[in-house]
């Protein structure tokens, strides 16, 4: 009975090899690419530590169920748009800019149909006031 020659096993791929030159590329792209254009060195940025933070005080306050409040009075959708700053926007066209005060358990579902009903009031830009903003 004849023997068999056994099969040659193939080596896998040299995957480390693969590794390295995506990583020589990763570098190569990251210094001959600018990831974000520098700062004119002659520009000194704005110091916002000794500000004051507090919400603007034409700002309407959402409350966790929905309702809103100005200056700490309830008040509708309509009064909202109402009280709302008006202005013009970049094609001269008069647009009504109100700022919210969401609180934090306010469901954004809740928030999203709340901008819907202002927007459907007349409201144009809807500025949403937060943490990060008044600190």
């Amino acid at each position: 009975m004849p023997l068999r020659r056994p099969s040659q096993r193939q080596k896998g791929e040299p995957t480390i090899a693969l590794i390295n030159i995506v990583f020589l590329m990763l570098i190569f792209f990251m210094i001959a690419g600018a990831l974000a254009p520098p700062l004119d060195n002659r520009v000194e940025l704005v110091d916002t530590a000794e500000l004051e933070g507090r919400a603007p005080p034409d700002a309407a306050v959402v409350l966790p169920d929905g309702s809103l409040s100005y200056r700490s009075e309830p008040i509708d959708v309509a009064g909202v748009v109402a009280q709302s700053e008006t202005g013009t926007d970049a094609e001269g066209e008069e647009t009504t800019e109100l700022r919210l005060v969401p609180d934090r358990n306010l469901p954004a579902r809740t928030l999203l149909s709340l901008a819907g009903e202002l927007r459907a009031a007349g409201a144009g830009d809807i500025w949403l006031i937060t943490q990060k903003g008044l600190e």
